[in-house]
């Protein structure tokens, strides 16, 4: 099995895979590719576009037919040239993106997008099944967990301070519920058993630790392989 030179990072909704990836990135020189940010672009256009959101083949054709592009540092998300970084972070678009994230039609097109970008430059990759389907290959693959508790905390903080009046109730409901739907679409499950199993995948549990811990336990894994 030939390994690609990148970093691809799994784990639930809310486990700081974003903040982290973007951190590790920029200390390592490598491409950040955000691809919750291309399932919540999508999504945003196929709200803009008054389509029927379970309907998988539409929302297949609206992920086909969108150009996503993102800065160099991977934190802008550019949609039909049009930067959509703030609004696909609305509380609006985060509570229906699992509409587009269990779309088979939209998953193979993302895959097969951020497969493309990740082979063209060192990279590092987060987001739902990137250890076991996406960049199944890579050097590095890491397994972030915590809390569902902690993780809808932190939630609250980030979109408090964005600005959005949010309920943390509804945010840890709303996490419950990703955490169902992404055990029952894509392999999160087998991904965490294979890092508990100590299969090549590091499961880094966030729950207590800072984000500077996290990141640093991570690049010292990449830079002793």
């Amino acid at each position: 099995m030939t390994q690609i030179n990148a970093i691809a990072i799994d784990g639930p909704a809310g486990s700081g895979k974003s903040t982290i990836a973007r951190a590790v990135g920029e200390k390592l020189g490598f491409l950040y590719i955000d691809t919750g940010a291309m399932y919540r672009a999508v999504t945003l256009k196929a709200k803009r576009l008054g389509i029927d959101l379970e309907d998988e083949e539409k929302m297949g054709k609206v992920a086909r037919s969108c150009a996503l592009e993102f800065d160099a540092t991977g934190t802008r998300i550019f949609l039909d040239g049009e930067e959509v970084s703030e609004e696909i972070r609305t509380p609006r678009i985060t509570s229906i993106t699992r509409y587009a994230a269990r779309a088979l039609p939209v998953r193979a097109e993302l895959v097969r997008r951020q497969q493309e970008m990740a082979a063209a430059r060192p990279a590092i990759m987060e987001g739902r099944d990137i250890t076991t389907v996406v960049l199944k290959d890579a050097k590095w693959r890491f397994f972030l967990t915590a809390s569902a508790e902690e993780r809808a905390a932190r939630r609250f903080k980030e979109m408090r301070g964005m600005g959005h009046e949010v309920e943390y109730s509804k945010l840890l409901a709303e996490i419950r519920e990703r955490d169902e739907s992404d055990n029952a679409v894509g392999p999160m499950q087998a991904a965490q058993e294979i890092a508990r199993n100590g299969g090549g995948i590091t499961l880094v549990d966030t729950t207590g630790l800072s984000i500077q811990d996290v990141i640093d336990k991570i690049i010292s894994c990449v830079n002793v392989g």
